[in-house]
Formats: structure tokens, C-alpha cells, sequence
């Protein structure tokens, strides 16, 4: 039988945690949490599970999983937030590949997202199809935001059923505070790499957005909630681009300074 090492990244997890792990006590042979120096009650509910609690200041997204699975000692890799839990059929799934002889370098399979109680199943949301499974030797993790395993050349992919059940946000209100949280990394990140935002983009992007989430997509399915989600999600791409003319603005003043 293949043995999977699970891995978890958290910072102030009290209120996902006990639900993740319980979720993956069938499953895992070995689980590693890479906590960030919690100041909540995470510690101690790890605690009561058979985990290996690692803690270690925080780097970013990519850089502290990829030393999380550094830890790992199995070849395969099921990295899982804290916030995620596995379905009973994503379980099951799991369970039929430990016991085959023909594994495939890396696996994916759908991301369901529950928004404020709420399971969402349009707008973009679903199926969020992601590699969670894989063998470490032939991947890692890229991106500061957003990151996704980046596996090499000539590896075999396969798709498992079962969704992976991810409690995304509790609150409209967490929802706006991580908003403004991720709209500053996305802008660095763009800036990072030379990019600007025409006034076109900063205008007309938001509007293409809502209109292909809410209605190309189906957004408004999902009803009033689908309805916050994409006018959250159209409030995010403004932001975005206004931080980063906003960096941009900030460079060429103080080249102009400096001249």
C-alpha cells in the first residue's frame, strides 16, 4: 500500500482545524501542520490528533509549503488547508489509490466551496479544479498567492472523483478584510514583474468580470449570495489595479526625484 504524507499550513486555525483533521484520520499515514506561531487555540487542538507540529515563521504561501513537505516522509504528498476538509467520495477515492499499482505522478480533483453556510456552484467557483495530490519528488510549489504545484515535464496527471470541501469564508465581512489583504499582494506581484494598469483595465476589467462571473457563468444561480460574491469579486480587480498604478506612480515620482 502507497502511504501519504498530509500536509497543513496554519495561522490562528481554531475554528477549521479539528474539522480538517477528523477528515483525514482514514487516510493519512503521517500529517505534518507547519504552524506560523498561532496565538489561538490551533496548537492545542493539533494536539489531540497524531500530528507532527512544526512551527516556524512565516515565509509565503509556496516557501512554507514547500518546507512543510520537506518534512514529509512519504513520497506522496496530500497538502489540504485548514480550512478544507475531504468528502466522504474524495476519501474513498484516496483510499482505492493507496492499494494500486499503477499511480500516476500527481492527482486532481474538485475544490466545493461553502460561502457564509452556503454551497456555491457557479460564478466561476466550481468545479475549482486542483493538484493536491502528488509525488514531491516531481513537484513543487509556485506563487506567493494563488500558488499551485508546478509539476515537471513528461509527468502523468489523473483526475479523481470527490470534492474537496473548502469553508471559505464565515462572514461578508472577512470576506472584504482578505480582499484588501490579497488585492496588495496581487499588486506587488504584478509590479514585481514590470506590469501596469491602463485606465482601460482599471475601468473596464471589474465590469468584464462581473458580467462573465455573474452571467456567462451562471453567478446568478447561486441567488443573493452569488450576487455578493461577484460584486466582491468586481470590487477586487478595481482595487487591484488602482494599488498597482498607484506603485507604479510612487516609482516614477521617485525616479524623477533621484534624477
Amino acid at each position: 500500500m502507497e502511504q501519504i504524507s498530509v500536509v497543513i499550513i496554519t495561522l490562528n486555525e481554531e475554528r477549521n482545524i479539528e474539522r480538517c483533521l477528523k477528515s483525514l484520520e482514514e487516510v493519512a499515514d503521517e500529517i505534518i501542520v507547519l504552524d506560523s506561531f498561532s496565538t489561538d487555540k490551533t496548537s492545542e487542538i493539533c494536539q489531540k490528533f497524531p500530528v507532527k507540529f512544526i512551527q516556524k515563521e512565516w515565509m509565503n504561501y509556496s516557501a512554507s509549503k514547500n518546507f512543510a513537505n520537506s518534512n514529509a516522509s512519504y513520497d506522496y504528498i496530500l497538502s489540504i488547508d485548514a480550512d478544507e476538509a475531504l468528502s466522504d467520495e474524495l476519501k474513498r477515492a484516496i483510499l482505492e489509490l493507496k492499494t494500486s499499482d499503477n499511480l500516476f505522478d500527481a492527482y486532481c480533483f474538485n475544490r466545493l466551496a461553502n460561502y457564509c453556510g452556503k454551497w456555491i456552484r457557479h460564478g466561476g467557483w466550481y468545479p475549482d479544479t486542483k493538484l493536491r495530490l502528488w509525488n514531491r519528488h516531481k513537484g513543487q510549489w509556485e506563487g506567493e498567492i494563488h500558488e499551485a504545484v508546478k509539476m515537471e515535464r513528461n509527468t502523468k496527471t489523473g483526475f479523481i472523483k470527490g470534492d474537496l470541501l473548502h469553508y471559505s469564508y464565515y462572514s461578508i465581512e472577512q470576506h472584504l478584510n482578505l480582499m484588501n489583504k490579497y488585492t496588495d499582494i496581487m499588486a506587488n506581484e504584478l509590479f514585481n514583474i514590470g506590469k501596469n494598469a491602463s485606465i482601460f483595465k482599471l475601468l473596464f476589467s471589474p465590469v468584464f468580470k462581473f458580467i462573465r462571473d455573474y452571467i456567462l457563468k451562471l453567478g446568478f444561480l447561486d441567488g443573493y449570495t452569488g450576487f455578493v460574491i461577484c460584486r466582491i469579486s468586481t470590487r477586487a480587480s478595481f482595487l487591484k489595479y488602482t494599488k498597482l498604478r498607484r506603485l507604479n506612480r510612487s516609482k516614477s515620482l521617485h525616479n524623477k526625484e533621484t534624477k
